[in-house]
């Protein structure tokens, strides 16, 4: 059962096509172990750019390696964004015990919980590359993250089935979520910005 402090602003998300899955060598990643019990298909969103977060699923899936551990979502890369409660971010690498995070549910809903602990550990990882392509935009959105690659990191399908990067193909449909660029010490700006 998950503690629940308060319910933030339901984040709107997108299906998204993943364009490419390489190998991106030895790199620290974060674990956020969280204070709350969370459910498959939570998570929290995570990229290289706040302007397009991958929901990253939280650790809620029994696999033959090791057991759930529903309390933690192996979010990515130390210089990854993460989306936080009032409209924030922060890189992960940032993240404390206390800080208050973000977590999303498939279908959007989103609540807060507080972080216990933080690991970061180096891992070998995976660079995840994805598009959204709808009919009013004349050019695709695109957007990257870093992940550990190992089984029990997950991205989330359309209908919130988890999917673990290792099974993660091109052409597969994952859960982001889009937004303008811009931020300053994790506070939207209006700013002519390029992220890659």
């Amino acid at each position: 059962v998950q503690s629940l402090k308060h319910s933030p602003a339901p984040q709107p998300l997108q299906t998204a096509r993943i364009t490419r899955i390489a190998p991106a060598g030895m790199g620290h990643r974060v674990c956020v172990d969280t204070t709350s019990l969370l459910t498959s298909g939570q998570g929290m969103l995570v990229g290289n750019s706040a302007a397009f977060t991958f929901l990253v699923n939280a650790e809620t899936e029994d696999n033959e390696y090791v057991a759930s551990r529903p309390f933690r979502i192996n979010a990515g890369g130390v210089h990854a964004y993460a989306l936080m409660p009032e409209d924030r971010t922060a890189y992960l690498e940032e993240l404390r015990a206390g800080s208050e995070v973000l977590i999303v549910s498939h279908d959007g809903a989103s609540t807060t919980a507080t972080v216990g602990r933080v690991k970061v550990e180096r891992r070998p990882l995976l660079l995840v590359e994805a598009q959204i392509q709808s009919p009013e935009d004349n050019e695709a959105k695109k957007g990257a993250v870093f992940l550990q690659n190992a089984e029990t990191i997950r991205l989330v399908r359309p209908g919130g089935k988890p999917v673990s990067v290792v099974d993660l193909n091109e052409g597969d449909l994952v859960l982001c979520r889009t937004d303008q660029a811009g931020r300053h010490f994790g506070m939207r700006i209006s700013e002519d910005i390029k992220e890659g």
